[in-house]
């Protein structure tokens, strides 16, 4: 393991100057914010990278919502196991620049972190995989496939269509997921749960249209105002999301997530409470959680003394595994015509789901990478979920039922992915390129 880290070690300059070439690409999957040529230049230099770093082929491959997904290949010598190693190279859009303290697309160094978009979430992890496949050189063990998606932020499905397409480009025995991260910095952690995904739009109708609120208001059923009601019924008086016929008093029993942490993590001002009377890790890893995500109703700047007519919310439902999420949002949907208030007229509209993932934890693939994390960080590792969800695990399990599935990664909470001033600690990239090192040591020295 010493030469391995040593060599990684060395390897860190390269490791600057490579993601601050690929944070450079506008990689947004969106064509409506940045042209689409800033992808594909993402897409061929990570293609190109994985090559130099030992891969025998690697091809883009276009999917069915235009992106393109990165698809390389290593063969297993004979009797090895092959290892998928997943990231992504899009990101999210960066938002107001004015809010960012050096330019998103410019990767930047203040206090011991490199400041970027993309630079944890995920380009770090891209990297990450590089270091660790150029340590190993020609003493690597196993089969690796890597793949790397162009289109995971914004949800489109294009490379779990393509799973499904061409699943012998993904066949493997084991799949590591770098799209996740520590509990903490230093702290390896894998992630061993996600929570699903249920959203649905709201809709209030009240009235034919606006009336004086001093010649009406009172008895004039205010839209605005039966939906703000009913919208409360979602939180009981500690903050606690409550939805008719939906379990919410599931526990986690994995690491722990201290509350005076967590605030710090969130950005909660000083003197506010946290929502909720259960623990930080049951709330976050364990329960259901309602987020209303926006609300369409009048502006306060040139807003009118008239009553809304009609008001409509997108509500964000996430779902614990253990409950299926399509039951969850027939909840939530029955929940909110079942508590509409002075009757009035209640449309649901409901988005597309994803359900929920739990890992195994009892097969060697775990194992040896908890070992090698764990040797890496000098720290026995933690098990903790991930609110968000990915909806690729659950393609990959259902179609490769066999395969371990593992999620890590160098996104931990000070990274703050999706917001301004997103970065990664290099210590993160460092350490877990040298326990994913190991990792495929461990893996190809057992199958010998």
């Amino acid at each position: 393991m010493s030469d391995v880290r040593a060599r990684i070690a060395a390897d860190m300059p390269r490791a600057w100057r490579e993601l601050a070439e690929l944070v450079k690409f506008r990689s947004v999957a969106d064509e409506r914010q940045f042209p689409r040529e800033e992808c594909v230049g993402a897409a061929e230099w990570v293609r190109d990278a994985f090559v130099d770093a030992g891969l025998e082929t690697a091809e883009l491959i276009e999917t069915v919502d235009g992106s393109l997904a990165v698809v390389g290949h290593r063969a297993a010598p004979e009797g090895a196991p092959t290892v998928l190693l997943y990231s992504h190279y899009d990101v999210q859009p960066p938002g107001d620049d004015k809010l960012w303290s050096s330019a998103p697309f410019e990767l930047t160094e203040r206090d011991g972190r490199w400041y970027g978009r993309g630079a944890a979430d995920c380009k770090g992890n891209v990297v990450m995989h590089l270091l660790a496949l150029r340590a190993l050189g020609d003493e690597l063990g196993v089969g690796i496939t890597v793949v790397s998606e162009g289109s995971e932020e914004m949800g489109t499905g294009g490379l779990e269509h393509l799973v499904l397409e061409r699943p012998e480009l993904f066949a493997s025995d084991i799949i590591v997921v770098a799209d996740t991260g520590n509990a903490a910095v230093g702290q390896p952690t894998v992630t061993t749960t996600l929570r699903g995904i249920a959203n649905v739009v709201v809709r209030i109708d009240t009235l034919e249209g606006e009336v004086h609120s001093g010649m009406y208001g009172g008895p004039a059923p205010d839209a605005l105002a039966a939906l703000v009601q009913l919208l409360s019924t979602l939180r009981d008086a500690h903050g606690n999301t409550v939805v008719d016929g939906l379990t919410t008093d599931q526990t986690w029993d994995g690491i722990t997530y201290e509350a005076d942490r967590f605030r710090a993590d969130a950005g909660v001002l000083d003197g506010v409470g946290l929502a909720g009377s259960s623990t930080v890790a049951d709330a976050v890893w364990a329960r259901p959680a309602l987020t209303v995500l926006g609300i369409d109703c009048p502006p306060v700047v040139g807003s009118a003394a008239a009553i809304s007519p009609t008001a409509s919310a997108r509500l964000n439902l996430r779902v614990p595994p253990g409950i299926d999420v399509q039951e969850a949002q027939d909840a939530l949907t029955a929940h909110l015509k079942a508590h509409v208030p002075w009757n009035a007229r209640i449309t649901v509209e409901p988005e597309a789901v994803g359900s929920p993932f739990e890992a195994r934890t009892d097969g060697p693939g775990y194992a040896a990478l908890g070992d090698a994390l764990a040797e890496a960080f000098g720290k026995p590792v933690a098990a903790a979920g991930q609110g968000g969800s990915i909806p690729l695990c659950n393609v990959l399990a259902e179609t490769f039922p066999k395969a371990e599935i593992i999620l890590m990664g160098v996104e931990e909470p000070l990274a703050r992915i999706h917001a301004p001033n997103e970065s990664v600690d290099p210590r993160e990239i460092e350490n877990l390129a040298g326990a994913e090192a190991l990792f495929l040591q461990k893996l190809g020295a057992s199958d010998r």
